[in-house]
């Protein structure tokens, strides 16, 4: 039995829980700025509102408090939304830990002094000061992992031994666990798919959506290089096989639809999906300045489309 700390009691955060709950381990969720989450969550009887289902009677469910601090954990895992990495950093950082990180949040930063875009391994790292750090991606949706249904992930360490020394923790005969030394390779992938998952949405029948699937895939093999990944990972589960599924259906593929529709981003986001989290939308925000401006428009078309289409609040236009 091992001792692990998930940090971040979101969807994702909690279902991960199962598989380590279900590998015997002693495992802790701990939300660091939701309290109202983890309220709710106990009330209940450990019934996950996103989820909709009872969490595991013997999983540990808490606010973050530093008595986590005073714990020795085997496994530290990340869960949190890409806005909260830099503050999960200072919290690890004050508890002066040497245990395994593995970093479940998706996402990229444009680090504006720098002129630079950071994966959230690099973000992290700069804060913490630890470089041998894991993460864990591909295409797994939290409800389905939540009800053990068949999951493949991958994980990617430049150590291999790392990589491998965490799945043995974690997975299970539905929790199947892959392994890649291309860090940057996997972290661009499974962040950028999200953008993408807005274009292939966007057209308005199974013909269009399949030629943007394919064009997409084109795009993200030269983005993925641009920054220094594998072009094979993009065809893996982290770039490939996590664009299957978020296109497959999803907020991002849903408000692609509405802007194929004709519909502004801002407009669509008030009108239709108030209440949603577009984690393509927010990614092209965030990563637009950068894209725009350092990368050659004839070679990414699509995502330059998009990224003016979010950031410049214009509608989408898709030149065929």
């Amino acid at each position: 039995m091992k001792n692990i700390l998930v940090l971040g009691a979101g969807a994702m955060g909690a279902a991960f829980t199962i598989p380590c709950i279900d590998n015997k381990h002693k495992v802790t969720l701990c939300e660091p700025y939701n309290y109202s989450l983890v309220k709710k969550i106990l009330s209940k009887n450990k019934f996950h509102p996103s989820l909709k289902l009872n969490l595991p009677k013997n999983l540990i469910v808490k606010n973050y408090s530093k008595e986590i601090y005073n714990n020795k954990w085997d496994l530290l895992v990340i869960a949190v939304s890409s806005t909260g990495i830099k503050a999960v950093g200072k919290i690890i950082k004050e508890m002066k830990t040497k245990s395994p990180i593995l970093i479940l949040t998706k996402g990229l930063y444009y680090e504006k002094k720098e002129k630079k875009i950071l994966t959230m391994s690099e973000q992290l790292s700069k804060v913490i000061k630890m470089k041998n750090i894991s993460v864990l991606k591909g295409p797994c949706l939290a409800v389905e992992l939540a009800k053990r249904i068949k999951t493949s992930v991958v994980i990617a360490n430049k150590n291999t031994k790392a990589a491998k020394s965490i799945s043995k923790l974690i997975s299970t005969d539905y929790y199947k666990i892959e392994h890649s030394k291309d860090v940057k390779g996997v972290e661009i992938c499974s962040s950028i798919k999200n953008i993408y998952s807005m274009i292939i949405g966007s057209g308005q029948g199974l013909n269009t959506a399949s030629s943007l699937f394919r064009k997409s895939i084109l795009e993200m093999v030269y983005l993925t290089k641009f920054f220094k990944g594998k072009e094979e990972t993009v065809y893996g589960l982290a770039g490939l096989g996590d664009l299957y599924v978020s296109a497959l259906g999803g907020r991002n593929s849903m408000m692609g639809k509405y802007l194929g529709k004709g519909f502004k981003y801002k407009n669509a986001k008030r009108r239709f999906m108030p209440n949603d989290t577009i984690e393509g939308a927010q990614l092209a925000s965030n990563i637009a300045p950068y894209i725009l401006k350092k990368i050659n428009s004839k070679k990414i078309p699509l995502m330059t489309n998009l990224l003016k289409t979010v950031s410049k609040n214009l509608k989408l236009e898709i030149n065929w």
